[in-house]
């Protein structure tokens, strides 16, 4: 059993984003979903949580109200094996949302995700300092992370 469960604060949009984040991620799906009842405080029989795992991780989303909204203080790193994955997460969870510097990026719920290749840390961990640092310069020039990219800095002399 999982022991901590990120639970994500939306205005309305539990339900949706769920569906939308169990669509986007292999052995996700819906847990459980439950209802305001008459003792409220929001309408009774609308979604309050609905429990989902994404890859396996278990997730809660709940509809609380508009007294919060989500911020780059925090955010969900995806871990990608190549270019393909790269790509195809960020263009999924960038939908409807926004893309922003260095892989990170805003989904439609206005939730933070990092789409970072594990080369990057590889590549920034390098025991060369000097390789180290060009390839920071260059994902620092970058929006999507391009692995070719980082491994030609990373190569350059």
């Amino acid at each position: 059993m999982q022991s901590l469960t990120p639970c994500l604060w939306f205005d309305t949009q539990g339900e949706d984003a769920a569906n939308f984040y169990t669509s986007v991620f292999p052995n996700s799906k819906i847990l459980d979903i439950s209802r305001y009842g008459s003792a409220g405080p929001r309408p009774e029989g609308t979604v309050m949580t609905v429990s989902f795992e994404l890859d396996g991780k278990e997730f809660r989303a709940l509809n609380g109200g508009p007294d919060f909204t989500f911020n780059e203080a925090i955010s969900f790193q995806v871990s990608c094996k190549d270019q393909e994955e790269v790509d195809a997460y960020l263009s999924k969870l960038s939908e409807g949302g926004e893309e922003g510097p260095c892989g990170w990026l805003k989904d439609k719920f206005g939730l933070s995700w990092q789409i970072v290749p594990t080369a990057l840390p590889r590549l920034l961990g390098d025991p060369d300092p000097a390789k180290a640092q060009r390839v920071m310069q260059a994902m620092l020039k970058m929006k999507k992370i391009e692995i070719d990219g980082l491994e030609q800095a990373a190569a350059a002399a």
